[in-house]
Formats: structure tokens, sequence, C-alpha cells
């Protein structure tokens, strides 16, 4: 091996609510390293969370981040010149990045007038377990589901 292991980043927790993830999730929705943008973007959809659902944000955004987690996904293998499908376990790192990916990103192409009550609808409707960003992962889990077949070439 040429070349070493790139060594792991980890980021401080975010000054308001103290958490490592709600920080992650800033980092994500950051756009042109406008962190205090982002942040305030992040808080105002954490409180109009708290106005609609009448529970703290920190639970609802944990709840709908887990709701989101994929367990399994495919990765593409290529075996004696054919490329297959292969179902495999997500680590658990990959499985925050991508939950955090996938709310942004379908909550930005929602139709609410701000981003903050985009980011505020879908967290709401991952936490009850519905919305694109947890079809996606249903979807994935499928995809795994119908790959089953080609599972023994994990390596």
């Amino acid at each position: 091996m040429r070349k070493r292991r790139a060594e792991k980043r980890y980021i401080k927790p975010d000054p308001k609510f103290n958490d490592v993830l709600v920080a992650k999730f800033i980092n994500y929705i950051m756009w042109d390293g406008k962190k205090s943008t982002a942040r305030k973007l992040l808080y105002d959809a954490f409180d109009i969370i708290e106005k609609r659902t009448k529970q703290s944000a920190m639970e609802v955004f944990n709840k709908a981040v887990n709701n989101v987690q994929p367990l399994v996904e495919v990765r593409s293998r290529r075996v004696g010149g054919a490329t297959y499908q292969v179902p495999m376990e997500v680590r658990s790192e990959r499985r925050i990045a991508l939950a955090l990916r996938w709310l942004r990103n379908y909550s930005r192409e929602r139709n609410d007038k701000s981003m903050a009550l985009k980011l505020a609808a879908e967290i709401i409707a991952a936490s009850k377990g519905e919305g694109p960003s947890v079809k996606k992962k249903d979807d994935v889990h499928r995809m795994a589901e119908a790959n089953k077949a080609f599972a023994h070439f994990k390596w």
C-alpha cells in the first residue's frame, strides 16, 4: 500500500445544543462557507418544529435521523466481466452521512416559502416515518433485498 489512510476528522459540537450531530448537519446545509447562515437556518427550523409538534426539537431531529438511516445498501462489484449489485451492510458513519444528505437534499426540493420551513417540514415528516427521505431509505432497502442472491460476492 502506497498511501496511508486519511485521519478521521472530529468536529466540535454546536454551541446552542452542544450536539455533534447538529453541528454535522449544519455543515451539510452550509453553502459557500456561510456557517452562520446555515446555523441560523437550522435553529429557525428547530423553532418551527417545536411550535408544530409541541415536542423538543432535538428529540424530533434524532428520531428523524434514525428513521432515515439505511441498514443495507447495494454496491457494484465486477466478477468475471459482469457487474453485480451486491447488498452490503452500511458502516455507522456512512449511515449517518447518508441520512443527513438525504434529509438536506429532499428538504431543498420541497415547495415551502423558506429553507427553514422546508427543513422543518422534512424533519417532522421523517420523524413520523414518512416523506421522501424515508422513501429513499425504503428504496435502498428494497434494492438490497432484491439482490440478495448476489450476497455471496461480498468481499
